[in-house]
């Protein structure tokens, strides 16, 4: 079967980034072509009632991920956002597409994933190098840093006139989760052409976090600064929000490697795949406020 006809499988369907995906594909593609894998039928039901097929399956049951594959030509592996188990997940989606006998996968992995000091780099370099390693024809997608990743904290933010972080003036080349969705959709929808690329895939402009801490003032009239904290003191700030260990760890470690321009990248290859511009700081930050 041609690419053109091939069935498109979306893992991780039914979360933020894989909702998205599903939307921009159902823009592009008959929705006879769209295949969600979901761990239930009921956290898909609105795109089942689109036309797309829906396809049990979970990252820590093996045996339903090879079934749920049948028939299935291209696939897009968006990253678990299990910490402890990732990489054991992953591996076991590139090993049920080798014996389905899919024939392209793509991955969403981190930005400068092969010389990243991110932490949370390290279980994508493993996914990486398994995938390159499986025979089958891979893309990777090198996703930099979601704006949203910093809107959570926006309400303390203006409660208490500061923007907390550990990013120094490191540059950082945001881009909402929608134009990264818009990207993989057009590689898992695309031909053998995007076959061995990796996309290194950040926002056309960049901003460091005293900048992002000018805009939201800007924008909502209050004064905001930013405060540049030791990475540990951080860490302390989010435990005391109730962040578990893990996870404040990884916001931490990412806020401080952010400090040597790690989410920085100037390629503008996301804005080039999408065909248009990615949405600057200052416009998906409007959006925001007005559910804050």
């Amino acid at each position: 079967m041609s690419d053109n006809l091939a069935r498109l499988l979306v893992t991780g369907a039914s979360g933020q980034l894989g909702r998205l995906v599903l939307r921009n594909l159902l823009a592009t593609v008959p929705p006879s072509r769209v295949v969600a894998l979901v761990r239930t039928a009921a956290a898909g039901a609105d795109f089942a009632s689109q036309g797309v097929e829906l396809r049990i399956g979970d990252y820590d049951r093996p045996e339903s991920l090879e079934a749920a594959m049948a028939g299935i030509g291209r696939v897009l592996l968006i990253s678990s956002n299990d910490l402890a188990r990732r990489r054991a997940q992953h591996r076991a989606v590139i090993a049920a597409a080798q014996r389905a006998g899919v024939r392209f996968l793509a991955y969403t992995s981190v930005l400068h994933a092969d010389r990243s000091p991110l932490g949370l780099a390290a279980d994508h370099r493993d996914t990486e190098a398994a995938l390159t390693g499986s025979g089958l024809d891979y893309a990777l997608l090198r996703n930099g840093w979601y704006t949203e990743n910093y809107f959570g904290a926006l309400a303390p933010a203006l409660a208490h006139g500061a923007v907390l972080g550990s990013s120094g003036q490191g540059r950082i080349s945001a881009a909402p989760r929608a134009d990264y969705a818009a990207a993989a959709a057009a590689v898992l929808a695309g031909g053998a052409s995007v076959a061995g690329h990796v996309f290194e895939l950040a926002g056309d402009s960049a901003f460091t976090m005293a900048e992002f801490a000018a805009e939201l003032s800007r924008q909502t009239g209050k004064p905001v600064t930013y405060a540049d904290l030791p990475k540990a003191d951080y860490k302390s700030v989010l435990l005391g929000a109730g962040l578990p260990e893990p996870v404040a760890e990884l916001v931490a470690d990412s806020s401080e490697a952010a400090r040597g321009d790690t989410l920085f990248d100037d390629s503008r290859t996301l804005s080039g795949l999408i065909g248009r511009p990615t949405v600057p700081l200052a416009e998906s930050l409007a959006v925001a406020l007005t559910v804050v």
